[in-house]
């Protein structure tokens, strides 16, 4: 799977940042084309708002395994890799046509035999960069026989330094120090979860990202349900954008949040500035004070 490699660090040039969550209802889609025309929908409607970001959920293309729910799970998964390239290469089209950048969610991918959950950061330069989901859940091991990525990295861009996270990732909060330390302004999360349980996992770990990282937190899920395709059953969804909490952002950590288990959009504005004051006049300093004397974290790849 070929994808561009940035030439040259973006400069950033704006200090308020206007994100785009897609809240995705997942229903039947006969053919790659219907599917496709749903994305350009949600990537316009998000850009009509001059949103700077559009961000996916996780797994938004399972629909597209109806057709082939008679295979085994670990078949079926692997026919809907077969449409990651394809779709990837069509966000990136978007992307420019409606100056936008991109987060796709993710998408299963087949990589010299081993199966992996990925999505790409489609810029609006045209540039394309690609991110692992590194921890799968047991489900994903145990049914499909994913593996989890091994790279972590910050993303350039021309909004900031941003970092993602898939789902399961947000609940190990060693990720988001990693990517904190590399100065990431945003996390996005793109999520998928069944129940309102698995929900709250993702939910409230990315809240607790947003606070002790000082960053934003934003993330998106998809709802509804797929009787006709195995492991995807039924869908429950809240998208949030998290800040931390301190007197220039909302005493409760949320800057907005969609309707649950809703189709729909969700636009939010987030100031950087807002951001740079807090690390250095906040109440707290969540990054500064870490006892570095005691204790150390680091990523071994």
């Amino acid at each position: 799977m070929l994808y561009t490699a940035p030439t040259k660090k973006p400069s950033t040039t704006k200090s308020v940042v206007r994100l785009g969550l897609i809240q995705w209802q997942m229903r039947p889609y006969r053919t790659l084309d219907v599917l496709v025309e749903q994305m350009e929908y949600f990537v316009q409607s998000v850009s009509n708002y001059r949103s700077d970001f559009a961000l996916f959920p996780e797994f938004f293309n399972a629909p597209l395994m109806a057709a082939y729910n008679e295979l085994s799970e670990p078949n079926a998964i692997r026919k809907l890799a077969e449409f990651t390239e394809p779709l990837m290469k069509k966000f990136s089209e978007f992307s420019i046509q409606y100056n936008i950048n991109i987060i796709t969610g993710s998408m299963p991918s087949v990589e010299d035999g081993v199966l992996y959950n990925v999505g790409f950061l489609c810029k609006r330069d045209g540039t394309i960069e690609k991110f692992y989901k590194l921890h799968v859940t047991p489900d994903e091991s145990k049914v499909w026989g994913m593996t989890g990525g091994s790279s972590l990295q910050a993303f350039d861009t021309d909004c900031g330094k941003i970092g993602i996270l898939v789902c399961y990732d947000v609940e190990f909060p060693e990720l988001g120090r990693l990517l904190a330390e590399q100065g990431v302004s945003i996390l996005f999360v793109p999520f998928l979860t069944d129940t309102q349980n698995g929900y709250s996992r993702v939910r409230h770990c990315a809240q607790a990202r947003a606070i002790e990282n000082e960053c934003y937190v934003a993330i998106a899920g998809s709802v509804g349900n797929l009787p006709k395709v195995h492991n995807m059953d039924i869908q429950y969804a809240q998208s949030m954008v998290f800040t931390p909490c301190d007197f220039a952002f909302p005493s409760n950590g949320v800057k907005a949040e969609a309707t649950p288990n809703t189709e729909m959009i969700l636009v939010a504005d987030v100031d950087l500035d807002l951001l740079k004051e807090l690390h250095e006049h906040g109440s707290v300093h969540n990054l500064r004070d870490r006892r570095k004397d005691l204790y150390r974290l680091e990523f071994l790849k």
